[in-house]
């Protein structure tokens, strides 16, 4: 449970400069308006009445303001983008310079090549100056025009190389490692007395940060996942006894899977980490399936990367350049055990497996997203300008807000099985609630 102090923000000072956005603070004049400092969004908006309803909670509103704290004359901004590759974040790139460079007037917007690798001079990636032509046709294109790259660089010699390249605005663009490493970035450069404002935005397919409703790319991802889906059913219901398998990104979280799955209507079963599942047993999954292909004659499974893991054999840990746990295959192992299973029956099927794995994730972003990728760099780039620091851009309630990233990165989000959305999935799949 949050705490009002959770939620606080950090500042690098007073911001006392006019803003150059030429907004209004009068509603009804036609003109857009400046986001008043005080202004909160509640984080509670169902409330139980009684002696353990919690204490109010607020996010900090995002948005601009009428006080910025750096002259944009005088500022050096850059951004970076860190991480596996994620729809739109050459939208987010290209919004969030033509935000500094027309709307406010920063004079120098670089960019960090290849993540946090970039901001490390043993690897010798200079910065890159960004200007109007650089960016014009990017958001047409996957990938990240800056480059990217997995795991952290030090975090001194970070703070020492922005300081030595008089850099004031840094925004840092990942998922929860990324965000770990700007706020380490943060909070060196407070302990230096380094007037450095740092921001994240998050990015992810998985959409497992928490207090962001939906990270940009996520919707891209179901997007593509559906039409794998589409031709995984299609090939299985035009073989006698057919299955279509389709493993999914997914490594915590199964919201991709998830909103696939409804997006689809045609799945029927969807495994994911959060739910555990036998595989053996009357009320395991292969009796499951195994009743499915006698009453109906087909069967489209989806299952996210991370699911199931306790079933597989345990190798020795290993861990990607980024920390992450190295996962074994579900998506082989389920395949491999459902023809030995359906072979032992004297049962034929007609299986066929995908695996769309980084397909989903190096596209261009949709348009859903494209819309997300605008507003969430605009709304970092007025946070930076404000002076706001330790700063990650989240959604709450349709309402873009500020999260201090160290209470963001505390916990991965999570399907949380007796929600809204994983009952959805059930009723869609017709899969078992329970299949242990």
């Amino acid at each position: 449970m949050l705490k009002p102090s959770d939620t606080q923000v950090s500042s690098l000072g007073r911001a006392v400069l006019l803003s150059p956005l030429n907004l209004s603070t009068v509603a009804g004049d036609g003109l857009g308006n400046y986001v008043p400092e005080a202004a909160r969004i509640r984080m509670q908006v169902e409330v139980h009445s009684g002696r353990d309803a919690p204490a109010d909670v607020y996010f900090e509103k995002a948005g601009p303001r009428e006080n910025v704290f750096f002259d944009p004359s005088r500022t050096r901004a850059a951004i970076v983008t860190c991480g596996g590759l994620c729809p739109g974040l050459n939208n987010v790139v290209r919004s969030a310079f033509l935000e500094l460079h027309f709307n406010y007037g920063v004079r120098e917007v670089w960019g960090v090549r290849y993540g946090y690798e970039g901001l490390n001079p043993e690897y010798g990636h200079a910065l890159w100056r960004l200007d109007p032509d650089l960016v014009s046709h990017i958001h047409e294109k996957g990938g990240t025009i800056l480059g990217t790259s997995r795991g952290p660089q030090d975090t001194a010699t970070i703070v020492n190389f922005l300081a030595r390249e008089r850099i004031d605005l840094l925004l840092c663009v990942g998922g929860d490692g990324t965000q770990r490493g700007a706020n380490d970035i943060a909070q060196e450069a407070g302990r230096r007395g380094m007037p450095l404002a740092v921001v994240g935005i998050p990015k992810t397919i998985d959409n497992d940060i928490p207090f962001v409703y939906r990270s940009f790319g996520f919707m891209t991802a179901v997007d593509k996942a559906r039409d794998i889906l589409e031709a995984a059913h299609t090939e299985a219901r035009s073989t006698r006894n057919g299955i279509g398998l389709v493993k999914i990104m997914g490594r915590n979280a199964g919201f991709i899977a998830a909103y696939a799955a409804l997006a689809s209507q045609e799945v029927n079963f969807t495994l994911i980490p959060e739910v555990p599942f036998a595989i053996e047993g009357e009320r395991g999954f292969l009796a499951a399936l195994h009743r499915r292909i006698e009453r109906r004659g087909h069967a489209l499974i989806l299952v996210a990367e991370g699911a199931g893991q306790d079933l597989l054999p345990q190798a020795a840990e290993q861990r990607d350049a980024s920390g992450n746990r190295i996962f074994g295959d579900i998506g082989l192992w389920l395949r491999d055990r459902i023809v030995d299973h359906f072979r032992r029956q004297r049962i034929p099927i007609g299986m066929k497996y995908f695996d769309p794995s980084y397909s989903i994730r190096s596209v261009p972003a949709n348009c859903a997203d494209s819309l997300l990728c605008d507003q969430f760099a605009r709304h970092a780039v007025h946070a930076g300008m404000a002076g706001k620091t330790g700063v990650l851009i989240g959604t709450w309630h349709g309402v873009f807000t500020h999260v201090p990233i160290a209470t963001a990165v505390r916990k991965k989000k999570q399907v949380d099985p007796e929600s809204e959305l994983w009952r959805g999935v059930l009723a869609a799949s017709g899969q078992p609630k329970v299949m242990k």
